[in-house]
């Protein structure tokens, strides 16, 4: 019998990732869509096939008793959504951030574990195989060392001119817990999720405010609340430096940029693609020479995912690192806000 998913929040991420790859999987049937406004959501089941639209989440779970859930929604609704889903006895796909605040993270994975049931996030870049193939090699002692990582999501021009990306409340912050999760959990999972012992940060908001136009659209600048950019040190046990940039707009040359690099005492390497580096009396020797970067990451994430809940023994991003990522991700906005390191 296939299982029944069901979606909440009818917006763009469900409909050009979530539905497309649930679609593919003929061990599932999408039943439901609920969102907060009838019409959209009606159109949305409309345009995806799907049977049923609710704008009550508990009229749907009572009606068509899903078995797996992707919440989709804006971030600040992400806890109270992933609860429910779990609550009514779901797997959960949440979409990142986990939430808006470690301790709302921390529930999540409890609630999870306390119903052995299934909290992924949508961290889709650790499904890239690049980011694998490193793992394996940091794992195999290739890099030595790793005493240094610089991690970067930062964007010259790509204020979102859509959805909530500016609004605080609804979204917790910029561009670090939008952008910048996605790097550091690719890098942490490379290191394998080591402890942070402190954090420094400093956020800025010197262009959203003042600008309108973008990439990404247009904006209000006088309703533009988040920072448009965040630096950060983060200390790691074992005395490892990682280094955080973050932007969502930010005069530099290139248009976007969403890599890791790592620097260890018998190697350095590059994520995307994955490349590996040394010296040898001056001269760069190539270790690892990947052309391209993994363009499937998104629907491997996604298939993890499905896998994971048909009982098939794989990796997904899960409700304790979603913790740990909130728990890291508050500290640097906290340091920023303060003007002082953090110790987690």
């Amino acid at each position: 019998m296939k299982k029944k998913v069901a979606i909440i929040g009818g917006g763009q991420t469900a409909e050009k990732v979530h539905v497309p790859y649930y679609l593919t999987r003929e061990e599932v049937e999408i039943v439901a869509v609920v969102g907060r406004n009838m019409e959209r959501t009606k159109n949305f089941a409309l345009r995806n096939g799907i049977a049923s639209s609710y704008t009550d989440a508990d009229e749907m779970f009572q009606a068509e008793q899903p078995d797996i859930v992707s919440v989709c929604t804006p971030n600040r609704y992400h806890y109270e959504n992933v609860i429910k889903a779990l609550e009514y006895g779901c797997h959960v796909m949440c979409e990142k951030p986990p939430a808006i605040s470690a301790v709302e993270a921390k529930h999540m994975y409890e609630v999870a574990n306390e119903n052995n049931l299934i909290l992924a996030y949508n961290f889709h870049h650790r499904f890239a195989d690049d980011v694998n193939i490193l793992r394996k090699k940091v794992t195999e002692g290739v890099l030595g060392d790793i005493y240094v990582v610089k991690a970067k999501a930062l964007r010259r021009s790509g204020v979102p001119g859509w959805g909530d990306f500016i609004n605080k409340e609804a979204q917790g912050g910029g561009p670090l817990i939008d952008l910048g999760v996605h790097m550091l959990d690719a890098a942490l999972y490379v290191l394998g999720y080591p402890k942070v012992e402190k954090v420094t940060a400093k956020m800025f908001q010197k262009i959203g405010s003042k600008k309108s136009h973008g990439s990404f659209g247009e904006w209000d600048p006088k309703k533009f609340e988040v920072e448009d950019s965040l630096f950060g040190f983060i200390e790691l046990e074992g005395g490892c430096l990682l280094q955080l940039e973050t932007s969502f707009a930010l005069n530099i040359k290139e248009t976007s940029v969403m890599n890791v690099e790592f620097c260890g005492d018998e190697a350095g390497a590059t994520l995307f693609p994955a490349s590996i580096y040394t010296d040898q009396k001056g001269e760069l020797v190539t270790i690892l020479d990947r052309k391209t970067a993994d363009p499937d990451r998104l629907q491997k994430g996604m298939a993890a995912f499905v896998d994971k809940c048909l009982g098939k023994e794989v990796m997904v991003a899960n409700g304790r690192e979603g913790h740990l990522i909130l728990q890291l991700i508050e500290a640097l906005y906290q340091s920023a806000e303060k003007g002082e390191s953090v110790t987690i």
